[in-house]
């Protein structure tokens, strides 16, 4: 544990709320934080790739902190943040403002979630820059991750394209300063579903667009109870089993009128033991089957599916040389799991050892008055710091 922890320094604190003014809601470009960042480390003399979006409204960042150096850990963030729109807030969302008490805080949306974690590295780039260690330091900020981890897909293939190989990975994701070695996968998708209109008073002219859908969506629940009667335990989740269920739905536009059409949207949440994919492949199974019946009334029907996102569970050892490396950095000996979706399975899939470890808790992120604690961000300084003044990586290099 930290011991005798100092405060906060300024530096890093200016540079948290700093990030936290800046409205990066992922419906909105991030590019003022990502620039600014940018414009940060080049007065440092360091240079940064940047890849976009479609539409180069958003970009990634990477950056190696301490060229020439043999390739070394990413400090990885995301910059998009969930909107705050019908919560009620007693600060400015976007304030960044300290309040002082017993346990002084940081409030404003991403504070938590996780520009406080993105601040404080970025007020030890210089000290990265300067360390004398054999081994870079690298900087990764994405895009959209809590819309799909799109972002950062195409920052690890671009790395890939160019030929850098980073050793391992520290997301900084709010745990507490914990290093997290295990968290569920999300997979998220939309069923469309065409029917056959008619009057009412004449169904069996018709394919009824909801009750189809309920059908699956039947389907859907039978695999969550299964999921939860059947399904070997993964003990440290809060919920210990895979789950599925269903999010949105819509259909109809009158009550004499048998719907057209209806369309929902479920998820799958599996443990990193499971098989999301043949949990997918068992739902369109079950709508093919179901087709069958409907195209006999009306060829035209059926159901089609699209993917919203689909994140891969997380999951690493507790003897791994990232998540020791982890546990020396911020002074813990124990490791955790998280129940929330992040970029560290992305990561893991590409080749990259990876950890999960930042400050501030996911109980206080997407709330109204998010906030993170000043002592946290103490924590992840002093981590930070520890990195900087490492001269081995022993059995990650």
């Amino acid at each position: 544990m930290f011991d005798n922890l100092p405060m906060l320094s300024p530096n890093a604190l200016h540079l948290a709320q700093s990030l936290v003014r800046m409205n990066t809601v992922s419906q909105n470009s991030n590019l003022e934080l990502i620039h600014f960042i940018r414009d940060e480390l080049a007065r440092l003399g360091v240079s940064s790739r940047l890849t976009h979006n479609a539409d180069k409204s958003k970009a990634n960042l990477f950056a190696t902190l301490g060229e020439n150096k043999a390739a070394g850990i990413i400090l990885s963030g995301h910059t998009d943040t969930v909107p705050w729109d019908g919560q009620e807030w007693s600060v400015p969302p976007l304030g960044a403002l300290v309040k002082d008490g017993p346990e002084p805080r940081l409030y404003g949306r991403g504070s938590a979630d996780m520009k406080g974690f993105i601040g404080v590295a970025l007020a030890h780039a210089q000290a990265f820059v300067n360390s004398t260690a054999p081994f870079a330091v690298h900087l990764a900020l994405s895009y959209d991750e809590e819309v799909g981890c799109f972002g950062v897909r195409e920052l690890i293939a671009d790395l890939r394209q160019a030929g850098i190989k980073p050793l391992a990975c520290i997301v900084g994701e709010p745990t507490g300063m914990v290093p997290a070695i295990a968290h569920k996968g999300v997979y998220r998708y939309q069923c469309c579903v065409r029917g056959k209109e008619a009057h009412s008073s004449l169904t069996p002219n018709s394919v009824n667009a909801i009750e189809m859908a309920a059908r699956l969506i039947g389907k859907l629940r039978d695999m969550a109870e299964g999921f939860e009667r059947n399904e070997p335990r993964y003990q440290g989740f809060d919920v210990p089993f895979s789950t599925a269920s269903v999010g949105q739905f819509q259909g109809g536009i009158a009550d004499n009128v048998v719907p057209r059409d209806a369309w929902f949207r479920y998820e799958f949440r599996d443990l990193p033991t499971a098989d999301a994919q043949r949990m997918q492949n068992e739902v369109l199974q079950q709508a093919r089957s179901l087709e069958v019946a409907m195209k006999a009334v009306a060829p035209e029907a059926g159901f089609r599916f699209e993917t919203i996102c689909e994140i891969p569970s997380f999951l690493a050892g507790a003897q791994d040389p990232i998540t020791r490396l982890a546990q020396l950095l911020s002074g813990q000996s124990a490791t955790t799991q998280v129940a929330f979706g992040t970029e560290a399975g992305i990561f893991e899939q590409s080749g990259i050892r990876t950890v999960v470890c930042g400050p501030g808790s996911i109980a206080q992120a997407h709330q109204p008055d998010e906030y993170v604690s000043l002592s946290q961000l103490a924590q992840c300084e002093v981590f930070m710091q520890r990195l900087a003044a490492m001269q081995s990586l022993g059995d990650l290099a």
